[in-house]
């Protein structure tokens, strides 16, 4: 019932459907960060500077973005979505990456708002290269275009807790992320050999 409601009201208000949930799953992908980082009080100015952000901008963007996609490359044959993802990744990403950035710190009140982004962007990208090609494959391949910005707030959801997380207390890297995540339940020297063994196979380690 609830599918078909929300189905319903993306085919009638597309615009206004798709924004607003997009919005409202990024900021509740910073209300589970804090969940998961155990703080004793919820930090709702945060929650709502990254639900503006989202709802001002990164769900708009992506709105429109879609759609200028699929009007300069329609179909679902292999070389459209190839030509899809490379423009997705290559200028809609770091763009979407760099507001998310500086657009908080511009909301809180910075005096440096490039500050975050100078520091975690470029290890944020390549971090978003293991996450979002896939994601926007799936969403190119099988959702029809008044859903594709919905279905990337569900994906944005979980990318919005580590960007919240990467911007608070991380480097823009999934393995501080995970060694953060992962600290409280195994432990720290555990979660660290963990991520050495996953680097030395990466061709990281020294």
């Amino acid at each position: 019932m609830r599918r078909a409601v929300l189905k319903e009201a993306a085919k009638r208000f597309p615009w206004l459907a798709n924004v607003t949930l997009y919005g409202c799953l990024f900021a509740g992908g910073d209300l589970v960060h804090q969940l998961i980082a155990q703080k004793e009080h919820i930090d709702w100015k945060h929650t709502r500077n990254v639900a503006i952000v989202a709802i001002s901008f990164q769900g708009n963007f992506n709105y429109f973005w879609l759609r200028a996609l699929e009007r300069r490359f329609p179909g679902k044959s292999a070389g459209m979505v190839f030509r899809k993802l490379l423009l997705d990744q290559s200028f809609a990403s770091p763009l979407a990456t760099s507001v998310f950035y500086t657009g908080v710190s511009f909301l809180e009140g910075k005096e440096d708002v490039f500050e975050d982004w100078r520091e975690k962007f470029f290890n944020t990208w390549k971090t978003g290269l293991m996450y979002w090609p896939f994601m926007q494959f799936l969403n190119f391949v099988l959702m029809p275009l008044y859903m594709r910005t919905a279905f990337m707030g569900c994906c944005a959801f979980l990318w919005a807790t580590f960007l919240c997380f990467s911007r608070q207390n991380g480097d823009g890297t999934a393995g501080l992320s995970f060694i953060s995540r992962c600290k409280g339940s195994f432990g720290m020297k555990t979660c660290y050999y963990i991520y050495f063994e996953y680097s030395v196979s990466q061709g990281q380690g020294h």
